[in-house]
């Protein structure tokens, strides 16, 4: 029989894979937004296939990248205040799983299609059925960036903060450059990599340096 694993190796593999994640989703990102840079990768072919597999893989890597900070914030708190936690965090993998969906989407239909032609008939024919549209591309994905953005502010104020200021404001800087325009996709990725990066070490390094004043 295998002896139980403990709670301390059972954390000990949770930071490593929030370590991984943190590191692994933004590199996957900006690969991807390199790749759309490349002449001929927004039509089928590899380009679209390998850039979409690597995005569709890197927001994957969000998923315990949000249980971490969601972790950050479990000891800390009034009831209302881990029930508002609780709420970002489902906000942020509902927005998620639009993302994907979406990315799953692009993915499949760059690879179902021979032609830039049939590529836009077919998305066409998808964005097409009701409430495809504005779930799954328009309002679905921003629930993700809302929620992560939620539980990143709530983990940088008051007393018992565990990450900085910089982390929230980084993010959102990222979040708008792409939304202005998809080139900076590599350049978003890098603020998301900063922003992120005190969970390898789970927030302990930036609370340890800190004095608290009251």
């Amino acid at each position: 029989m295998n002896a139980p694993r403990s709670a301390g190796s059972t954390r000990s593999t949770s930071t490593r894979l929030t370590a991984h994640a943190v590191v692994g989703a933004p590199v996957l990102m900006a690969l991807y937004g390199g790749i759309r840079l490349v002449p001929g990768s927004r039509e089928p072919g590899p380009g679209w296939t390998t850039g979409h597999a690597l995005m569709l893989a890197g927001l994957l890597l969000f998923a315990p990248i949000l249980l971490a900070l969601r972790r950050l914030l479990a000891p800390r708190g009034t009831v209302a205040g881990r029930l508002a936690a609780g709420a970002a965090l489902g906000v942020a993998f509902a927005g998620l799983v639009a993302s994907v969906l979406q990315i799953g989407i692009d993915l499949y239909v760059g690879v179902a299609s021979a032609t830039k032609g049939d590529q836009t008939r077919m998305f066409e024919r998808i964005q097409a059925v009701p409430g495809v549209l504005t779930a799954v591309y328009e309002v679905g994905p921003l629930l993700f960036y809302v929620g992560l953005l939620a539980l990143l502010v709530a983990a940088s104020v008051g007393a018992a903060r565990t990450l900085r200021w910089w982390s929230p404001v980084l993010m959102v800087a990222g979040t708008l450059g792409s939304m202005v325009d998809l080139a900076f996709i590599p350049l978003a990725a890098v603020c998301y990599l900063i922003a992120l990066s005190p969970l390898i070490l789970g927030g302990r390094r930036w609370a340890a340096g800190r004095t608290v004043r009251v």
